[in-house]
């Protein structure tokens, strides 16, 4: 009987409104995304909203900084985030704003429920204040050294180094952020959410392994030191919501960032009142809601959204998360993300260079359920993605596709050769589908690897490349090639949350619809697929090199001819006629075996051959179709230029360049080694 069909909720953090998305903040949409994709392929209703956060004081001061009204800057970043989001594959139902209609009147209903059961009252408190900028200052604008630890330039209601939480009049040396001086001290009006009151069930509420263990540890120490009551209001200068029936005062940003998750979900449920499928948004949000609720979050937000939220819901009447998943931050290569070394790159400068779906997978790779920080280190994600997706995945489809076209007109046999071995594949379903709702993933890509390289055995063993030199075992090709083909339509299955882009190109050759994990345990037989087009290249670390400098302060600006992505590779200036020998030391020269070839149809000229150097298996066009009737290559020796760039054809990538020779009457002459030279030698 299969699993009941759950109803799924799920936020990401609302990234803020004044700078661009960069790689870090695209841990927590790719992680939440993988989930959520995952959660429909298994047939749940999962919807996964989010908005840009857009109040707030920095928001005020960057506007104003740009000499833009704060509405139109925060526009104009919310629009630039959901296109950057959406070419990374994030596939979000809703992308609000907090600005909006929807919030200001959950704000106010919930502002007004908090008032009536006496959970806010007004206080006179004293205040940082900037004599020169002539403003209050947010807690976040005040600058000092840590009272807890003695850390230097922490902010003025948190220490990033060891975690403490303080009023800014306890920070040593404090200075405002705005003006540099020293702020005064004033007394003013605020309103305060009595958080104390409700220790009790937040105590309730985060046991019972609702929450990563460091988290729970976390909140263990925020009890023992006491739950403050929480000022949840502003003075002007302010960009937010007024408070209603106060002058000059506005809810404070933290208090109606978090009702923007309610508040995007309640303009979903307006935009779909009227479809076939209408969401009711109490059916999610009222106390005895059956649905689930899930957000996903940075460690450095967990006490918002582990204490502060909880309660606001639990005092206003609604239902409480579900859990709260925190993950850690993102090091380059070792390191904190660094302006100066290139490593803060933008979302924008990635994809000018690198295809999104290289960085959905090592992400993936990278991350587990905890709290741990994830290193993106540069060398490993070359190698991690040319061995697993481009050496092991794909790979699989080039080494059957041909086959089945050029021995069983494109037909896959009715039966599989090696059944026990597709159904081993298939089992693990169940287990893949364990791992990434427990947000294993890097577990889960492990397995699928294991797969991958399983199935790559299979056909190493089989070898159809030799088996397709006897027309009589053309049959035994097919079987083989079908059992490749099925075992890769797993594996397509198994990623499809983390690629969905390639899978959705892979669930197009191979003729299946969208797969989902239903799928798994009926094979692929006796019908016919597309032909296969290359669907990933190898990462080019040159590309990765242009990224950082590209990100390096003062690199090259939008003014500037772009920089193409890896798959669009240019060609190499013209060299002259004479080179020295450092300058041809650098081709990479290798004895490669030809494992299929086959006619291109539309190029008079063009065989697609796939070859093996030595365990990097390429696609080349070669020029050669008028010396070589492709079935006489497989099996046979040549040598590969490695190292040349990706070249975009009309017929799909060319991955490397076989060497041959040509005389005047127009003939063509493959290099090929001494026999007993064996695939991977480099040529010296």
């Amino acid at each position: 009987m299969p699993p009941a069909r759950r109803r799924i909720l799920v936020t990401s953090a609302l990234p803020y409104a004044n700078g661009p998305i960069h790689l870090g903040h695209l841990v927590e949409y790719l992680q939440t995304d993988i989930w959520t994709r995952f959660q429909r392929l298994a047939g749940h209703d999962c919807l996964y909203v989010c908005a840009s956060d857009a109040h707030g004081t920095p928001i005020m001061l960057k506007a104003a900084e740009q000499g833009l009204p704060p509405e139109v800057m925060v526009e104009n970043y919310r629009r630039e985030h959901l296109r950057d989001f959406s070419r990374f594959h994030i596939a979000f139902d809703n992308y609000h704003t907090t600005h909006s209609a929807e919030n200001q009147q959950l704000v106010e209903r919930i502002y007004a429920r908090l008032q009536e059961r006496g959970l806010v009252d007004w206080r006179t408190i004293r205040q940082a204040y900037d004599e020169q900028a002539r403003m209050f200052l947010p807690d976040r604008f005040i600058r000092g050294t840590c009272p807890a630890c003695s850390a230097p330039d922490q902010y003025g209601d948190s220490c990033e180094a060891c975690g403490a939480t303080y009023s800014p009049a306890d920070l040593k040396d404090a200075r405002s952020a705005v003006s540099g001086t020293t702020p005064v001290m004033r007394e003013s009006s605020h309103l305060f959410f009595r958080l104390g009151v409700f220790e009790d069930s937040l105590r309730r509420w985060t046991a019972g392994g609702r929450l990563d263990p460091s988290v729970t540890a976390k909140l263990g120490e925020w009890f023992a030191a006491g739950l403050r009551d929480w000022d949840i209001s502003r003075d002007a200068p302010y960009f937010g919501f007024p408070i209603p029936g106060a002058t000059d005062k506005f809810f404070y940003v933290w208090l109606d960032a978090p009702v923007g998750y309610m508040a995007s979900f309640a303009n979903l449920c307006e935009s779909r009142k009227k479809s076939s499928q209408p969401i009711v948004f109490d059916d999610y949000w009222n106390e005895q809601s059956a649905a689930e609720l899930y957000h996903f979050i940075g460690k450095d937000i967990a006490y918002f959204h582990t204490l502060f939220w909880p309660a606001v819901l639990e005092g206003a009447g609604f239902r409480q998360p579900t859990s709260v998943f925190v993950h850690g931050f993102l090091t380059v290569d070792g390191q904190k993300m660094s302006k100066s070394r290139g490593t803060f790159v933008a979302a924008a400068t990635y994809l000018e260079h690198l295809d999104p779906e290289w960085l959905r997978y090592y992400y993936a790779y990278k991350l587990g359920p905890g709290t741990d920080d994830i290193d993106l280190n540069l060398a490993d994600f070359s190698a991690r993605i040319n061995a697993d997706l481009v050496g092991k995945f794909v790979n699989i489809a080039s080494r059957c596709a041909g086959f089945i076209h050029r021995l069983a007109g494109g037909r896959l046999s009715a039966s599989l050769a090696n059944p026990a071995l597709v159904a081993e594949a298939a089992a693990a379903a169940s287990e893949i589908a364990r791992l990434y709702e427990a947000r294993e993933f890097g577990r889960a890509m492990r397995e699928i690897m294991r797969l991958a390289d399983r199935a790559n055995q299979y056909l190493d063993e089989r070898k159809p490349w030799v088996l397709a030199r006897d027309p009589a075992r053309s049959a035994d090709v097919q079987a083989v090639c079908t059992d490749g083909l099925n075992l890769f339509r797993l594996l397509v299955l198994y990623l499809k949350p983390v690629l969905p882009d390639t899978a959705a190109r892979a669930e197009d050759f191979l003729g299946t619809g969208p797969l989902t994990w239903a799928d798994a345990g009926q094979p692929l037989l006796d019908r016919v697929i597309g032909t296969y087009q290359p669907l990933m290249t190898r990462v080019d670390p040159a590309a990765v090199a242009r990224m950082i400098e590209a990100s390096r302060p003062g690199a090259a600006t939008n003014d500037q001819p772009e920089s193409r992505p890896v798959t669009r590779a240019t060609a190499a200036a013209p060299s002259a006629d004479i080179i020295d020998l450092d300058t041809f030391l650098k081709a990479d020269l290798r004895v490669a075996t030809v494992l299929q070839a086959e006619i291109v149809e539309g190029a008079d000229k063009l065989l697609r051959v796939t070859v093996d150097a030595g365990g990097e298996r390429r696609t080349v066009f070669a020029g050669i179709r008028s010396a070589y009737d492709p079935a006489t290559l497989v099996g046979r020796q040549v040598v590969l230029l490695l190292n040349l760039a990706p070249r975009q054809m009309r017929f799909g990538i060319s991955e490397g360049m076989l060497l041959a020779a040509g005389d005047d009457a127009g003939g063509v002459f493959l290099v090929t080694p001494d026999p007993g030279a064996r695939a991977g030698l480099r040529v010296r």
